[in-house]
């Protein structure tokens, strides 16, 4: 008879608790299980359940089935062992020889779309952008300020570039345009250069760029810090009831993408606070982590100490507040780096991206949050931007040393080899996204194709040993978790091939890993998250093919068919509303 390592989940008033185990002889098996019935059986699958197995390294453990109780593991084994938890009122699921992984996590997201304006997301060329703004000049007062979501990017459209504030011009020619895109970009038109008194004599401010066209005038964008010199309209006030449904919309869309789990990559208190109501009122169905951000200088992280009313690594199994987000430099034009960008953009070599922050502010703000207990996420694109965190994040360290596994560099897109020692010594964590799937025709243009091609390089970062956890940037890049680990594994893009074939992923389990189970580690939660095992929450995802045998080029198209939180059912497909899953 085949051993079983199980959990046994047993109820004691709100609280429950795993005791796993193998029993000593049949009769002890059989009086444990009558305490013991499973709520739901899951059986006839194919179940990666993350856990590892001893040889060969890399691979993970293949099961057939597993019970859940009480929003946990229950049992994870063959069909049979399994089936020995089934009772009177255990539901049982034949998943019919379908792939279930565990719930997928996002470790770098912000929201599932750009915010309130103008739609650019579904454009796909400048003359789609242009009619978008048109449509919204025409419907508008003269004067009136039309702004943009940010769920858009260049890379989108088949021009492969940004509208210039000439062009805008003629879509709204009695309107300020402002188009944000991502978060370090603003374009306007003429219209609004003039409301906002931007001329070619005005100061550059630190950390910002205003870029020019070749003949000398302003081309329309306004690159991170210089997006000050524009005071946007007010966003329409939100009522209670719109807060919470956009809650709401935002579980339903990642629980229908497979997603049990996010990584709020700059949020604040008061986003926390909302997301405890709903916890509170048992509507909630993804957890979520939180990165605090806003606190530029020590004196404000202080303050924040004092007044939050909040406290570090606070939280429970559905939410938690993981550490303190800072930004060091600019994006894909604004990237600081040791060497200048490629020309033109180079400006004959003098130009290497931006530092968007003040180093002696930076640098005590990390201070602060080290001495007061607060782990902490740098936005860092550039190589010389690394070089910037090490430092701040090694002075931080000296004065109140923090553990292995707690501090974290965001993106980390240019790497150098010089940076792996200290990034070891420090024990940081690497949080990587697919840009490049996107935007690498951008990306190659501005840096040049050597640098392109090793942006974000997964394969060197494993290599090294360092914990890595995988996120999308949404809505920087599409929400597609699929489409991140499809790059990962192949350095394909979207619109211009291969990039750094060399960085290719070699193992499926060891991407799969980076958006579960590495995840749950950032967090410091693998002993209840991460994978399917005995005792751990039961998030699990039914996935429409087996993801470590579709043919590489079909993973891309992977999609949920049903996905379970605490054992709860909360997405099932349209195709499969007349199955039992």
């Amino acid at each position: 008879m085949t051993r079983l390592k199980l959990a046994t989940v047993f109820a004691i008033g709100a609280l429950s608790y795993a005791i796993s185990g193998s029993f000593a002889n049949a009769d002890e098996e059989r009086r444990e299980r009558r305490k013991v019935e499973a709520d739901a059986i899951f059986f006839n699958g194919k179940v990666i359940t993350l856990e590892d197995v001893e040889q060969p390294k890399h691979k993970t453990k293949i099961v057939r089935a597993f019970a859940v109780r009480d929003g946990r593991f229950l049992a994870v084994g063959d069909n049979d062992d399994v089936m020995r938890f089934s009772g009177r009122n255990t539901r049982k699921v034949n998943l019919k020889g379908r792939t279930v992984i565990p719930g997928l996590a996002d470790g770098h997201f912000h929201s599932i779309g750009g915010g309130p304006g103008m739609d650019l997301s579904q454009t796909r060329s400048l003359a789609d952008l242009f009619a978008v703004v048109a449509k919204a000049a025409q419907a508008a007062a003269p004067g009136q300020i039309l702004v943009s979501n940010s769920d858009w990017h260049e890379a989108q459209l088949a021009e492969q570039r940004l509208p210039l504030a000439s062009e805008l011009d003629i879509s709204a020619p009695n309107n300020p345009v402002v188009l944000v895109r991502g978060g370090h970009e603003y374009i306007l038109n003429n219209v609004a250069l003039r409301l906002f008194n931007i001329t070619l004599d005005t100061p550059v401010p630190a950390g910002g760029a205003i870029p020019r066209t070749p003949d000398g005038q302003l081309n329309g964008e306004l690159v991170d810090n210089a997006r000050q010199l524009v005071t946007l309209p007010p966003p329409p006030p939100q009522t209670p009831e719109q807060q919470r449904q956009a809650l709401l919309d935002t579980q339903s869309r990642m629980n229908s993408m497979g997603v049990t789990a996010v990584r709020n990559a700059l949020s604040s208190v008061a986003v926390y606070r909302r997301w405890q109501a709903l916890r509170d009122e048992g509507a909630i169905s993804l957890r979520n982590a939180f990165l605090i951000g806003g606190l530029g200088t020590a004196a404000a992280v202080e303050n924040f100490v004092a007044t939050s009313g909040v406290q570090p690594n606070e939280g429970d199994d559905w939410l938690r507040l993981v550490g303190l987000k800072f930004i060091s430099d600019g994006g894909f034009e604004g990237g600081l780096m040791r060497d200048p960008y490629k020309e033109p953009y180079g400006h004959g070599g003098t130009y290497h991206g931006l530092q968007v922050v003040n180093t002696a502010n930076y640098f005590g703000a990390l201070k602060a949050a080290a001495l007061h207990g607060w782990r902490v996420a740098t936005h860092a694109v550039g190589d010389a931007a690394i070089d910037l965190v090490l430092e701040g994040y090694k002075q931080a360290h000296d004065a109140a040393p923090f553990a292995k596994g707690e501090w974290v560099i965001e993106h980390g897109f240019i790497a150098q080899p010089d940076h792996f020692p200290r990034i070891r010594e420090l024990g940081l964590v690497l949080s990587v996204q697919d840009h490049l799937f996107l935007a690498a025709p951008s990306l190659k243009r501005m840096w040049g194709e050597e640098r392109a091609a090793h942006v974000t390089p997964v394969r060197t970062y494993l290599n090294q040993g360092f914990l890595l956890v995988g996120g999308t940037d949404t809505p920087v890049v599409p929400l597609n978790p699929w489409w991140a680990m499809y790059h990962f594994l192949t350095r394909d893009t979207i619109s211009d091939g291969v990039y750094g074939a060399d960085e290719r992923v070699l193992n499926r389990e060891d991407v799969l890993r980076l958006f579960t189970l590495n995840y749950a580690r950032l967090i410091h939660e693998e002993q209840t998250k991460g994978s399917i095992s005995a005792g751990k929450l039961a998030d699990f995802v039914v996935v429409s093919r087996d993801f470590l045998t579709v043919p590489e080029a079909e993973i891309r198209n992977l999609s949920a068919l049903a996905t379970y939180v605490g054992g709860k059912r909360v997405y099932l497909a349209p195709e499969m509303q007349d199955r039992d899953l």
